[in-house]
């Protein structure tokens, strides 16, 4: 992918529209945190790396890949030089390299553990993407390797970083919705046959572990709370082969310690516009495309209240600067990451829940 110069004019554009992100968009200080991108596929190439260039600390100096011809091409463009493009055979090597502070790992899910560990030793910080791995005692692993080298862990939830699901949870927690009662939510899409997701071995699962953790994971910020108890459903509807490996549908219920209780679903065989809504004893928020890249909306109705519509000026790839900057303050600031190892971890234990539920109904 080249960066036109259509394309750098209107990143900066939105640099410096992003008046909620303090410092996205402005000149790179002489501080930085420097990333080796791992794995060259969409996510990094058309989202994270092009983020790097809008973030106050966040550059790319190093590059692992399959793919010795693309990474090539991307070191052109970023300025990497040719000692620091890594196969994943002489991944290791990252840690005889000083110009590397951390990795960002977008690969399959079944590997990220596997980098993560290895960066750890390597004494590298860890920006991993969702979900954190395909088990909990994966996530675990990670979670202990980087406590051992004393690096930092985080999750990419891009979405607690985002303004207009921050939006929703400061609304809930100042009140105005009262008491939460119930969280309607769902997220998913028509899948193509041949798509790594739908194998198991990578994957881990079906839309719950790519799309549906979205649905888990704001669950548990909107409410602030974590389940005491799941009960779960999965099914095949479209006998086409995609689905032999993996689920198609899964819907779930979950309940919390206040007595709130939510319903998700999730899809492997119908386009589901990422959405939550949570109803209050005092009123009700709705939020639209609320997991995407861009375009969250929120509407609201509360009790006394005008009503609210807002929704989010900010494109793609809006969300990543944050996710490069937060980790790098917290190396700074020698802090823990608002999405730690942990926070992943949690999620990898709910979703095992939700299988395991799935199989006993």
């Amino acid at each position: 992918m080249e960066l036109t110069r259509r394309r750098f004019s209107g990143m900066a554009a939105m640099g410096a529209a992003w008046g909620l992100a303090p410092g996205i968009g402005a000149q790179q200080p002489e501080r930085s945190l420097r990333y080796c991108i791992v794995g060259l596929g969409r996510i990094s190439m058309q989202h994270f790396m092009p983020a790097t260039r809008l973030s106050k600390y966040g550059r790319v100096t190093a590059l692992v890949s399959g793919h010795r011809d693309k990474a090539e091409k991307m070191a052109a463009e970023y300025g990497v030089p040719a000692k620091s493009i890594y196969s994943y055979e002489d991944y290791d090597a990252i840690a005889g390299n000083p110009e590397i502070d951390a990795v960002y790992i977008a690969l399959p899910n079944s590997m990220h553990a596997e980098y993560t560990i290895r960066a750890a030793k390597a004494a590298k910080h860890v920006l991993c993407e969702k979900p954190m791995a395909t088990s909990a005692a994966d996530a675990q692993a990670m979670v202990d390797a980087c406590r051992a080298a004393r690096r930092k862990l985080m999750i990419a939830y891009r979405c607690q970083f985002e303004p207009i699901n921050l939006r929703a949870v400061g609304l809930i927690r100042s009140g105005k919705l009262g008491k939460v009662e119930a969280i309607s939510t769902g997220f998913g899409f028509n899948i193509a046959a041949g798509e790594w997701r739908l194998n198991r071995k990578l994957a881990g699962g079906g839309p719950l572990m790519d799309v549906g953790i979205y649905s888990l994971n704001a669950c548990r910020y909107l409410t602030g709370e974590e389940p005491v108890g799941v009960q779960a459903y999965s099914s095949v509807i479209d006998q086409d082969g995609r689905f032999r490996e993996v689920e198609e549908n899964l819907s779930w219920s979950m309940k919390f310690p206040s007595g709130a209780v939510a319903s998700c679903n999730t899809t492997y065989g119908a386009n589901l516009t990422g959405f939550f809504r949570v109803f209050g004893s005092r009123g009700v928020i709705h939020v639209e495309n609320a997991f995407g890249y861009d375009g969250q909306h929120l509407t609201a109705a509360v009790e006394g209240e005008p009503p609210i519509n807002e929704a989010s000026t900010e494109r793609d790839p809006a969300h990543f600067p944050r996710l490069a900057d937060h980790l790098a303050e917290c190396v700074f600031d020698d802090k823990e990451p608002k999405c730690a190892g942990e926070e992943g971890l949690r999620d990898m234990q709910l979703m095992g829940a939700i299988y395991k539920s799935c199989q006993t109904a």
